[in-house]
């Protein structure tokens, strides 16, 4: 990439920004070693990466082939999967009712910000050239926040019609009837994003690229596991760190009860995923099965890395005024974007390794992109969506303490 990147210095600025990103995106899929890998993400990749279909402004249509897995006998065949349907029945929430959406929400106002000004390191910018006015600065949190949330809104739709896949191709009953709760959680959690993007930030963003490649790859795969891989523990074990880190830097309270509920209904989904594959991956698989799987979750780790560099905030910004590379400098050490990162990957990692998919010959990968400093933490199946809560408030209110201990 480095390489590369020499090799474009030369080149007009837009020349070059569209150059980096297409050298950017080749970077990823050039380091796949499995075949089969590069089978399951080519096709995406290109319509996603290259084709941006994604932003073409008009309904995307997903070619997806999966056999529907019928039981007529009806069993209770996963008793964990039993309790955790129970429990997603009783943790059903109305989004009209529990919601405030009376609350007045203005994008701008300091005084209740939706990031704190340290989310953005606002120094680097204008050592960059780049000097924002207070104001501009709330305009560029009100961005980046926008851009944050519309992602989240994408991912949640890209989940719903996943959950429906997985719900009718998963080989054990339990599941099944698990699975009808999530179809109605994502379905919620569409209504809700969308709608405070609509009626209290009054702007949305289009995917992003990567998202987008993800999603399409889940959707058009016929192989069930894989769907609950991709969904259920890659793209739900990161939107639950994503959520967290929001929820716990808001000062906007509707926002703050919106993510509370959501990270509650998400807890569940990911159980769900590890209860699922923790014995298919193990006891079932072959080795060469589990072998493709284990790089297609770090390949897509890369993927969801990657997602987080905000480029379509960039476009609205600085395209033209900062080259794209100077951008993701910026934002891979900007404070907010950071910790965003360490709590997406300290979720998904446990996981990883809880379901069969980090044995020795892929954790060097790990440790080389920085990843495996989480390989320790819980996995979901020990951790509930209230315990995560109370964790989260009790974190929020030591940095407070600390906040005022130091003014």
């Amino acid at each position: 990439m480095l390489q590369a990147q020499n090799l474009t210095r030369f080149l007009p600025a837009a020349l070059r920004d569209r150059a980096d990103e297409y050298l950017e995106a080749l970077s990823v899929f050039l380091e796949i070693r499995d075949p089969r890998v590069l089978a399951a993400l080519g096709p995406s990749g290109l319509r996603g990466l290259l084709l941006k279909r994604g932003k073409q402004g008009v309904p995307t249509r997903i070619p997806a082939t999966h056999k529907a897995h019928f039981d007529w006998q009806y069993p209770s065949d996963q008793p964990e999967m039993r309790l955790l349907y129970t429990r997603a029945k009783q943790g059903q929430w109305d989004s009209d009712t529990s919601l405030p959406w009376d609350t007045s929400v203005d994008p701008e106002n300091p005084e209740v910000p939706l990031l704190p000004r340290e989310f953005v390191d606002f120094d680097n910018i204008s050592s960059l050239g780049f000097r924002l006015n207070p104001k501009e600065e709330q305009q560029f949190i009100y961005s980046l926040t926008t851009w944050i949330l519309s992602q989240f809104l994408h991912g949640e739709q890209g989940a719903l019609f996943a959950a429906a896949q997985v719900t009718e191709a998963v080989q054990f009953f339990d599941g099944k009837l698990y699975g009808s709760t999530q179809v109605m959680d994502e379905g919620r959690h569409v209504e809700v994003f969308s709608r405070y993007l609509d009626e209290k930030m009054n702007k949305m963003y289009q995917i992003n690229d990567n998202l987008f490649v993800i999603i399409d790859s889940l959707m058009s795969d016929s192989r069930w596991d894989m769907k609950f891989l991709g969904m259920q523990i890659m793209v739900e074990g990161l939107a639950l760190g994503a959520f967290s880190t929001m929820y716990q830097q808001t000062a906007e309270p509707l926002l703050r009860q919106l993510l509370k509920q959501v990270i509650q209904d998400e807890a569940r989904h990911v159980h769900y995923g590890v209860l699922a594959l923790r014995e298919h991956i193990t006891k079932v698989l072959s080795e060469s099965e589990r072998r493709e799987r284990e790089d297609w979750a770090f390949e897509v780790a890369l993927l969801m890395r990657n997602r987080f560099m905000a480029y379509e905030v960039f476009e609205e910004w600085f395209e033209g005024r900062m080259p794209r590379s100077t951008w993701r400098e910026f934002v891979s050490q900007t404070p907010g974007m950071k910790k965003f990162r360490q709590v997406m990957f300290s979720r998904l990692v446990p996981n990883l390794r809880e379901i069969g998919l980090m044995s020795p010959r892929i954790i060097p990968k790990y440790e080389q992109a920085g990843l495996l400093q989480y390989f320790s933490g819980a996995a979901a199946d020990r951790l509930t969506g209230e315990q995560m809560i109370r964790d989260l408030d009790a974190e929020r209110g030591r940095a407070d303490a600390r906040t005022q201990a130091a003014a």
